[in-house]
């Protein structure tokens, strides 16, 4: 069928309406108190975007419609690709074998365990199970966006995804600075970690790179070697998406094939955006564009993933929901907790052995 230039305005015009929410976003987590709390526009902008879907939705043309899924999905992977601007391979070295081993084994184990919990232990299904995984073991929001297209998810359980994101790495934010104060700075022995180890925890143990930034702000007169070595982790970790995507994307694969008829044509899974995620990474380790360019990259990045995830808030219904009950709280929790204990054990030991 022809794209009609009717199709053809809807899309336009469900395009420019998905970027005036993410603008609108913008705005409101750039005022005070959200951006104090580390709230990013994606956050916000799937706020506004679940609002519209369960208030205003049917008040606006269903021609529209074409331009937001058009956001949820091509703009995204174009957004997830330019996220390696963020990054360079330099930042890993710089941290040492002790951050990126401990980034290798939290994210690991964090997205084999949130998966287990959630199918085997809570009920839940598959794409929810790894969508909440993924979040809690990368980097919060933008790793829901980049996993959905992998397992074909829909909406709403990307959005359930980044609830719990947002919840329990908004506890972190409040719980680490106050933990470091009161448990590990003046400790001796096992419960005491010095600026470089809780610098390598919090990177690789909070959701949200904004978060991990905020944490060594909100404690009083810590070292720089902290707030840089907890920023290096995380980005570690961020970084990691492209291959674990990749690794997924063959397990999917394998397991369609094997659960799948006898002869039955399987299509190889294989995320290509975050093949050129690592690719646009490694074109940014060489420093050849200016870093002004390069910021200004990242702003026009951000407000991207911030119109995918306002368009996917607009495609989730809370009649969707029905069914889920506290099962995603419950596997969101036991990540939570895995992190905070299991992290420290894992950094301690990491750090006396590298």
């Amino acid at each position: 069928m022809a794209f009609s230039p009717e199709k053809r305005r809807g899309t336009i015009s469900g395009i420019l309406f998905v970027a005036l929410v993410a603008a609108s976003a913008t705005y409101i987590a750039g005022l005070g108190p959200l951006k104090a709390l580390g709230i990013s526009p994606l956050v916000v902008g799937i706020v506004i975007g679940i609002f519209y879907a369960n208030t205003l939705h049917n008040h606006f043309p269903p021609s529209w419609e074409t331009g937001i899924l058009f956001s949820a999905k091509k703009i995204l992977r174009f957004a997830i690709v330019f996220y390696g601007f963020r990054l360079t391979f330099q930042q890993i070295i710089d941290v040492g074998p002790a951050g990126f081993t401990v980034s290798m084994l939290m994210l690991s184990t964090t997205f084999l365990l949130g998966t287990w919990l959630g199918t085997k232990l809570f009920g839940l299904d598959r794409d929810t199970s790894m969508l909440t995984a993924a979040g809690a073991s990368v980097c919060g929001a933008a790793a829901v966006l980049a996993t959905e297209p992998v397992l074909k998810a829909e909406g709403h359980k990307a959005a359930v995804a980044v609830s719990m994101v947002v919840l329990f790495g908004t506890i972190s934010m409040f719980l680490y600075p106050v933990m470091y104060a009161t448990f590990i700075q003046h400790s001796t022995g096992f419960l005491h970690m010095t600026p470089e180890q809780f610098g390598i925890y919090t990177g690789g143990t909070i959701h949200e790179v904004a978060q991990v930034v905020a944490v060594p702000n909100s404690i009083p007169g810590a070292p720089r070697v902290m707030a840089n070595d907890a920023v290096i982790v995380k980005m570690t970790r961020v970084i990691l998406i492209a291959p674990m995507l990749i690794l997924l994307g063959l397990y999917l694969s394998w397991q369609a094939k094997r659960t799948g008829e006898e002869g039955a044509a399987v299509k190889l899974v294989i995320p290509w955006f975050a093949v050129y995620f690592i690719g646009v990474a490694a074109f940014n380790s060489f420093h050849l564009l200016p870093e002004t360019l390069v910021g200004k990259i990242n702003v026009t990045d951000t407000f991207l993933l911030t119109m995918a995830m306002s368009a996917l808030g607009m495609q989730t219904r809370f009649a969707k929901f029905k069914g889920l009950g506290l099962a995603p709280l419950y596997t969101a929790l036991g990540m939570f907790l895995w992190l905070v204990f299991g992290g420290f054990v894992v950094v301690k030991a990491v750090t006396a052995v590298l």
